[in-house]
């Protein structure tokens, strides 16, 4: 009998999908009307701008880095284009690259100063954090509404899927998002790279790798997906706010790391990531359901699956070191 070769790497996100059928089938068992096809296609509609970031964010962890501004970013994002649309009269073919461009600028800059300066990423996008929302607070410390007909059709268009179920145009963002992440992640040298350097950032210089280039890149595309998800969190809310996502940077860390990616770097998965993000929206949808909790359940919830999931990749990495030892020891 052949025997069953299982890479320990591979356990979170094993794991992960486990813990997410598990909770899906507890919520269906529990409550009446759970279990349909609208209520699980309303996870990726309510989470569609978390999945976005949290791809970038993946990108950052594989590395070995993190990034601590995407939340701010989404912030700032959601002020540019309700100050641009509707205080400056701009249209939205105008101020969607504006936005996407400031967030891809801001995560280029925090990639050279990580990489050039040889500083921190902790440090360097803690500014970034503080530097992008604060100047959210500089256009304006009201809410902006916004009214203009392509965002109120971004708000609540409904794309029909089959019978009466439906997705938003948000999804869509989202899906094609997570389709290139993958297909990169896996499939170029980019991809390879980012997984050699969180793997170890000496042995890919020393393979004559693009580190310097590459890292750059990685919190450039952080920034993109974060004023990406700037604007679909915009369309979901229909304003801007000084105060958006704030804390998301969490969120968003969180659903990484239970998605199955190490903190050390080298090992993940988008898909996981996207698993990740749907356990803390089935967690919202199950105290949504149950009525008698509060939503600061949610954030127990959350604390408590990460912290169960970086003892889980504690065990795997000392596992991975003892067996490397043992084959060395050979």
């Amino acid at each position: 009998m052949k025997k069953l070769n299982l890479d320990y790497k591979q356990l979170p996100l094993i794991a992960t999908i486990i813990l997410f059928i598990i909770m899906y089938a507890f919520g269906s068992f529990r409550y009446t009307g759970f279990f349909s096809s609208q209520v699980f296609l309303n996870l990726f509609i309510d989470n569609a701008f978390l999945i976005i970031v949290a791809v970038g964010m993946t990108f950052v962890i594989l590395s070995g880095g993190i990034d601590l501004s995407v939340g701010s970013v989404i912030a700032l994002t959601s002020m540019i284009a309700a100050s641009l649309i509707m205080n400056a009269g701009l249209s939205p073919w105008i101020v969607i690259p504006i936005c996407l461009l400031t967030g891809t600028l801001i995560g280029m800059g925090q990639g050279a100063l990580i990489q050039y300066f040889n500083l921190q990423p902790f440090i360097v996008t803690l500014a970034g954090m503080f530097l992008a929302r604060g100047l959210a607070y500089v256009i304006s410390v009201e809410t902006i509404a916004i009214n203009h007909p392509f965002f109120s059709y971004m708000a609540s268009g409904r794309i029909p899927i089959w019978g009466d179920n439906f997705i938003s145009p948000s999804v869509i963002i989202a899906f094609v998002v997570v389709v290139i992440a993958v297909f990169v992640a896996h499939f170029t040298k980019y991809g390879r790279n980012v997984y050699a350097i969180g793997g170890n950032e000496q042995s890919a210089l020393l393979m004559g790798l693009p580190v310097a280039r590459t890292k750059v890149m990685i919190y450039t595309v952080s920034g993109f997906c974060a004023s990406l998800s700037g604007l679909v969190f915009t369309f979901y809310m229909l304003s801007g706010y000084g105060l958006h996502a704030n804390g998301l940077e969490l969120d968003t860390i969180a659903a990484v790391v239970i998605g199955g990616t190490l903190l050390t770097g080298g090992s993940g998965y988008v898909a996981g990531s996207v698993v990740g993000v749907m356990i803390l929206g089935i967690i919202q949808t199950v105290i949504v359901f149950e009525g008698t909790l509060s939503s600061w359940w949610t954030k127990i919830a959350i604390g408590a699956l990460l912290l169960l999931f970086i003892v889980l990749q504690r065990v795997i990495v000392i596992r991975s070191k003892t067996k490397k030892g043992i084959i060395s020891q050979h």
